[in-house]
């Protein structure tokens, strides 16, 4: 998934941004954008992408006694 060609643009990873934290993104081409902004000069970087990681499943602990006969 991480390196799909249908990628939605985010200035969170494009190749002209640098990542400053706090939700904001320094591009070359526009200045301070916001993560979430997207432009036409957007072109894809895989290797700044974070992906999305299955959560753990819930765990439900029995006692001994519910699990007797």
């Amino acid at each position: 998934m991480l390196f799909r060609k249908n990628v939605v643009p985010s200035c969170a990873y494009c190749r002209h941004g640098i990542s400053l934290g706090l939700g904001e993104v320094a591009c070359r081409r526009r200045g301070i954008m916001a993560d979430e902004g997207k432009c036409s000069a957007f072109r894809y970087e895989p290797t700044k992408r974070r992906p999305e990681y299955a959560k753990k499943p819930v765990v439900i602990e029995f006692s001994a006694e519910e699990m007797s006969l």
